[in-house]
């Protein structure tokens, strides 16, 4: 048989980083923009394809495996995990869009009639020195007329149009952040014929529709966020170049050789320094893991008990998550790690591309809830105490 003989290493080597994601530089979104939606199967009843929450931070759990042929198949397998805290999101208009040869153009857009303060914040750049007279105008059409405007405006849209979206955001006071403007967000109805989806998007109005109306445990999502900012780096850690020797002159966290003498510029492909972190990515078939309900007052929180561990604990850690804090809302633990800081919003959206894996079961048999800060010996402040006894400071 033929050998080929391969050049020694140092001569020759795959180029180091990915051109896929040109121009690396900041984007100008901080929340993730759901730039396609699933495809639309009008067999189905209507229903939304997005959601939206805040990273609260990572754990993780121990589960069994059931991957036949796999050396893990019918073992136990630690995974990290991460969780995102969903509040409910409040749906606060309409929007119809008719399909033309050059893309989508927005027909008309109807508003609910009272629209919470946190989203009317969203359209000041400062709320306290305005006027604050967002909408007041428009909310008249409501009662003037019987509202006669409105229906007009939903029955063009069941006549000319063919994508219909909600206008949602999200309900950031509900949330432990100094922010008081909500993130607003456009999410696609699919299912059912034009008219269904309008009536099905105008029944929600000014209603808060929960994560689990949208997504279900064991389903496949696509989160997109924006990355974490890392500012101004050089080629070693900005592409994964190589050092030069320890003898280069001036320096050796660097490109040898930019290119050659002809054509007399630098190509697009050369790696150069520059903004590193805080761009705008998508990643595809993340598994929901578990989804937690918010706990009423009173109650005892169970959210992070299982059948095997039958300690009632819930879903915050210790001493709460690491720049973040306590959990009080709904959340949804995502399989592996999310892009982006603690406290960033992230879009969750019903997956474009189906997962063609099979669908294992999940059968998590224990959730980590120790203290993030240090060592984490204890699950919960119970078993501390009756590890460690009544402290002396707490006697008297």
């Amino acid at each position: 048989p033929q050998t080929t003989t391969m050049s020694h290493r140092k001569y020759e080597a795959p180029r180091k980083g990915n051109l896929g994601f040109l121009p690396r530089r900041r984007t100008k979104k901080h929340r993730g923009k759901i730039r396609s939606f699933p495809k639309d199967d009008r067999t189905q009843s209507p229903h939304l394809t997005a959601f939206m929450g805040y990273k609260a931070g990572m754990t993780h759990v121990v589960r069994d495996v059931d991957r036949p042929g796999s050396k893990l198949h019918k073992k136990e397998a630690v995974e990290a995990v991460t969780i995102i805290e969903t509040p409910p999101m409040i749906v606060a208009g309409l929007v119809g869009y008719v399909e033309t040869p050059r893309g989508l153009r927005t027909l008309t857009t109807v508003w609910a009639e009272h629209l919470n303060e946190s989203l009317r914040r969203r359209f000041y750049k400062n709320w306290f020195r305005s006027k604050q007279k967002a909408f007041t105008k428009y909310a008249k059409k409501y009662t003037e007329g019987s509202g006669a405007d409105i229906e007009r405006e939903l029955e063009r849209m069941k006549k000319y149009c063919q994508v219909i979206r909600v206008i949602a955001h999200t309900q950031i006071r509900e949330i432990n952040l100094r922010q008081k403007k909500a993130h607003v967000l456009e999410v696609q109805i699919n299912g059912g014929d034009v008219a269904a989806k309008v009536d099905h998007g105008r029944s929600l109005f000014e209603q808060a529709v929960a994560v689990d109306a949208v997504f279900a445990e064991g389903e496949f999502v696509d989160l997109i966020g924006v990355t974490k900012g890392h500012g101004f780096e050089g080629v070693v850690s900005r592409w994964g170049v190589k050092r030069l020797p320890r003898k280069t002159h001036r320096g050796l966290r660097k490109v040898a050789c930019i290119g050659s003498w002809h054509p007399s510029r630098v190509g697009f492909q050369v790696p150069r320094a520059g903004q590193h972190g805080y761009h705008h990515r998508t990643e595809k078939n993340k598994r929901i893991y578990r989804i937690g309900k918010k706990v009423e007052e009173g109650a005892i929180d169970t959210t992070a008990t299982t059948e095997f561990d039958l300690t009632e604990k819930g879903i915050t850690p210790m001493g709460g998550f690491p720049h973040y804090g306590v959990i009080t809302n709904d959340w949804v633990m995502i399989k592996g790690a999310v892009v982006g800081t603690k406290k960033r919003a992230i879009t969750l959206r019903k997956t474009i591309v189906p997962s063609t894996k099979r669908q294992e079961p999940l059968n998590i048999k224990f959730i980590d809830t120790s203290s993030k800060f240090g060592h984490g010996r204890f699950q919960t402040f119970d078993e501390k105490h009756k590890f460690m006894g009544t402290l002396a400071s707490k006697e008297n």
